[in-house]
């Protein structure tokens, strides 16, 4: 017990010695303290020197690093966290607990080399003497910032805000990393973000404005010159410049920009979010170059379907591996029909969302070749932007793609899940598409059916969206219809063996389930694609 070890060798905890009454008073006070504090009892040598501490207590959100909670409360600090003995923080808590004076880390860095965890985190950390030994508080600094600085790269994202009143500018890190500017230089001015403007869409930025007058937030993509440093990805190093020096490069930005103002309606501010979306438009730029290439020659049949996978493959690059999601661990899988001919319009999704939400979804654009890949990327693409100004419901995401559809004269078929890892539940809805499989201990059922018309089949179609509840290690598959429906094999037979594989393998995961059952799923369809999303929950 954690006052057995303090008793030996550590300073008194009251007059009278009564450790066992202090201890069960401070631990209730935490129990309740909303912040995140640990209560440390000192253990000492013959020689009177402090040896280690013992957690005699820890507040009801003091979980640490590696989730652990009460379940410390009797441990060493020396044996939880070996490589805090005799650092700074170490020297503090002797420090404080030898003069009695508390005293604060406010820059207390924390490496460790174990699995699991990020191995490098920030705390700010205050040390007060209490009843004989030490009330610890932390406070982590680095994962808000983290979270922001990785939705940016991530994302390719930054934000901006421009007081109207002081014309002053305010850049997050993103924007310098957007267009190439030296932070220390600050934010652009307006005048300078005018003349980084292509000629040509001035007009559109002009536009943007009169639209931020009228009181309507602005969505507009425009070109702009940016800065890129020599050995950049973006630019030929083989072109002789100077190490250290930078080109030019034009840039695709997306700007969604909205304005404060006072209580009179006067504008005070304009807040921007900025994407660099360059890489999309080069793969649009791509997909019309494959497409004047089927124009301008005398195509056979497999040069089509060669085009159409290349087209596949910009639109849609498989991961080898699974990949991590916000609670959750993902594996893809694409195989292209055995008859050399047949390119279906099979897609998937799979991210992370900025407001941590995970968005998953597949689907398939009726049809084969390139109008089929060029309506999947049509799909795919629209529901990257919806997602992106924060639809978040199934039903409306697949209304909107039915809508397209009816545009685009195509039909097709898919079902999107939006899933929450605070709560571990899944919002789904489906338009035409067989309905998810989930596994769970060794037990694989469908997910209910609800209605839902094709997509471009008529522009009335409903899509009720269902709930989910999912439990840790469970496996959800996602999947087109190349994977159980075969013109030699009854449909039911085809699942049947679907369902007995995703059951042995929740039954038995393994270290690594979703590899395994990838390898299972591993097969192709002679008359169509095949694509699958498995995801299993995370602990």
């Amino acid at each position: 017990m954690a006052h057995d070890g303090a008793r030996r060798g550590a300073a008194p905890v009251t007059a009278g010695g009564d450790v066992e009454a202090a201890t069960a008073v401070v631990r209730e006070l935490l129990a309740a303290a909303p912040a995140g504090c640990t209560w440390l009892l000192p253990l000492t040598g013959e020689d009177g020197r402090v040896t280690d501490f013992v957690i005699a207590a820890v507040s009801g959100r003091g979980n640490d690093l590696y989730g652990r909670g009460a379940d410390r409360v009797g441990e060493r600090v020396g044996d939880l966290y070996p490589s805090m003995v005799g650092g700074p923080l170490w020297q503090l808590y002797v420090r404080v607990l030898a003069d009695g004076v508390a005293a604060e880390l406010p820059d207390f860095r924390y490496a460790e080399q174990r699995a699991g965890i990020v191995a490098d985190s920030q705390f700010e950390v205050g040390v007060h003497p209490v009843l004989g030994g030490l009330l610890v508080w932390w406070q982590r600094v680095d994962e808000a910032r983290r979270r922001l600085e990785r939705t940016e790269l991530l994302g390719s994202l930054g934000w901006a805000e421009y007081d109207l009143v002081t014309g002053r500018s305010e850049w997050s890190p993103g924007m310098f990393r957007i267009f190439g500017r030296d932070p220390a230089l600050g934010a652009m001015s307006r005048a300078e973000q005018q003349a980084a403007l292509l000629a040509d869409d001035r007009g559109v930025s002009e536009t943007a404005w009169q639209t931020l007058d009228s009181g309507a937030a602005s969505d507009v993509t425009v070109r702009v010159r940016a800065a890129v440093p020599t050995g950049s990805p973006d630019t030929d190093t083989g072109t002789g410049t100077d190490a250290g020096q930078s080109t030019e490069t034009v840039k695709y930005l997306r700007i969604l920009s909205d304005v404060a103002r006072d209580a009179d309606g006067s504008p005070l501010k304009i807040y921007a979010v900025v994407q660099d979306v360059t890489a999309r438009e080069d793969t649009r730029s791509a997909m019309e170059r494959l497409s004047d290439q089927l124009r301008t020659r005398e195509m056979t049949a497999l040069a089509e379907h060669r085009l159409a996978g290349q087209l596949q493959n910009l639109i849609q690059p498989v991961p080898r591996e699974p990949f991590p999601l916000s609670g959750l661990e993902a594996a893809v899988s694409y195989l292209p029909a055995e008859s050399a001919v047949q390119v279906g319009g099979d897609w998937y999704h799979a991210q992370t969302l900025p407001d941590g939400l995970v968005a998953l979804a597949v689907g398939d654009v009726a049809g084969h070749g390139l109008d089929a890949a060029n309506g999947m990327a049509h799909l795919r693409f629209s529901l990257v932007a919806w997602l992106s100004i924060g639809i978040r419901d199934p039903g409306t995401l697949l209304g909107h793609m039915n809508q397209l559809c009816l545009q685009l004269s195509i039909t097709g078929t898919a079902v999107i899940g939006m899933y929450d890892p605070r709560t571990r539940t899944l919002r789904w809805a489906r338009a035409g598409h067989m309905s998810p499989l989930l596994a769970r201990t060794g037990a694989t059922t469908e997910f209910e059916r609800p209605v839902g018309l094709l997509l471009g089949a008529g522009d009335d179609a409903v899509h009720p969206v269902l709930t989910v509840d999912l439990r840790e290690d469970d496996l959800v598959l996602f999947y087109t219809d190349g994977l159980v429906e075969r013109r030699s094999a009854d449909t039911e037979v085809m699942l049947g063996r679907v369902r007995r594989n995703l059951a042995d393998v929740s039954a038995d995961p393994g270290d690594e389930p979703l590899t395994r059952l990838r390898g299972l799923l591993h097969y192709a369809s002679p008359d169509d694609d095949t694509c699958t999303l498995a995801v299993r929950v995370l602990p």
